[in-house]
């Protein structure tokens, strides 16, 4: 038990510092039009990693049924742990680039940074663990937690870009309100 978390400890410190990018990078100047265009990149990116993430999921809820079905071979079990960690990859890219630009943005998606960066982390240190332990008993459980985290993480970033959506209507609805009253 000791040893399982001092692997996912140190799992998430790599993801940690990998997402972080350099710590002594000076932060973007935050100008008017700079905070638009990073606020924007902030959901770009966000959206890509929707889009990373459906793959994702879709990769580990697979890993997921192999837990609890011993008919694969660990093959199998290799091919998919390793698509499940070509897709957390991508999603670290992105969630690094987030990190550089994370004190430049909305609150809004400050908090999805921070969320997503946390289930990133948790996919990615059961995925290693999973890799680690392929032939082990502990594998069923590295199998369910990578697809119950990515599911996780997914339903994250949706409910992120579906509030920027909400919040993008509000506001043309008040724009419209605002036109319709004034002419």
């Amino acid at each position: 038990m000791q040893l399982k978390l001092k692997r996912m400890m140190a799992a998430f410190a790599v993801v940690a510092v990998l997402a972080t990018g350099s710590v002594f990078a000076s932060p973007p100047s935050a100008t008017p039009e700079s905070a638009a265009y990073l606020s924007q990149r902030a959901s770009t990116l966000l959206a890509d990693i929707q889009k990373e993430t459906g793959e994702l999921s879709a990769n580990a809820e697979t890993l997921g049924t192999f837990a609890w079905n011993p008919q694969y071979s660990w093959q199998s079990h290799a091919f998919y742990l390793e698509r499940v960690k070509g897709h957390i990859n991508a999603v670290g890219q992105r969630i690094a680039e987030l990190q550089q630009i994370r004190d430049s943005v909305l609150p809004w998606q400050q908090q999805a940074i921070s969320e997503v960066t946390s289930h990133a982390a948790q996919v990615a240190a059961s995925t290693q663990a999973a890799i680690v332990h392929l032939r082990e008993s502990q594998y069923r459980e590295h199998l369910t937690t990578i697809a119950d985290r990515s599911g996780d993480m997914k339903q994250t970033v949706d409910k992120f870009l579906n509030y920027e959506k909400a919040q993008q209507n509000y506001e043309e609805a008040q724009q419209s309100i605002y036109s319709w009253k004034t002419s």
